[in-house]
């Protein structure tokens, strides 16, 4: 239920609600009437394409039906915004659940940089071995031009040949 959007971790109003046990309504409800708890850091409304975006990526049925259209921009709360949701409605379920989100989001941040690590180790292995191939191409391409030499040495040096065998 965590998603990247404008290169923040957020969750969406609809999932909040979900977790916390109450209709998306009255998350809503609860946020505008404590706007001063969440500032731009903590819950921002999606633009129509952002919104637009998320659907398609939800679902594969494009076309939408009868009363299933985007009439609300949806809210987007990060990991902060979610806690403070949890406040603002204070219902048991929602403040049991506040802890699941935050160790979901510490979870996600936990496995980010695990593959950044991951990611940097494998850049570096590959740096390494493209400096043994240098050297071992070097070695190869030497290799080859002492088979060459063995297979035809009258054409890579003009030594003067020597009759080998009786005279008469």
């Amino acid at each position: 239920m965590i998603h990247t959007i404008r290169n923040e971790r957020v969750i969406l109003a609809r999932d909040l609600a979900a977790i916390y046990g109450v209709e998306t309504r009255t998350l809503n409800q609860a946020v505008k009437r404590n706007l001063k708890k969440f500032p731009p850091d903590f819950m921002f409304q999606l633009t129509e394409d952002e919104a637009r975006e998320l659907a398609r990526s939800r679902s594969q049925n494009v076309i939408l039906k009868r009363g299933k259209n985007i009439k609300y921009l949806p809210y987007a709360f990060t990991e902060h915004g979610a806690i403070m949701a949890a406040n603002v409605l204070s219902s048991d379920q929602a403040v049991t659940m506040s802890v699941h989100v935050v160790r979901a989001f510490v979870r996600l941040r936990e496995v980010a940089l695990v593959n950044a690590n991951f990611a940097q180790k494998l850049q570096d292995l590959e740096n390494s071995l493209t400096a043994r191939q240098d050297i071992h191409e070097k070695a190869i391409l030497k290799l080859i031009a002492q088979v060459r030499f063995l297979l035809n040495p009258s054409s890579s040096q003009n030594v003067s040949k020597k009759q080998i065998g009786f005279r008469k």
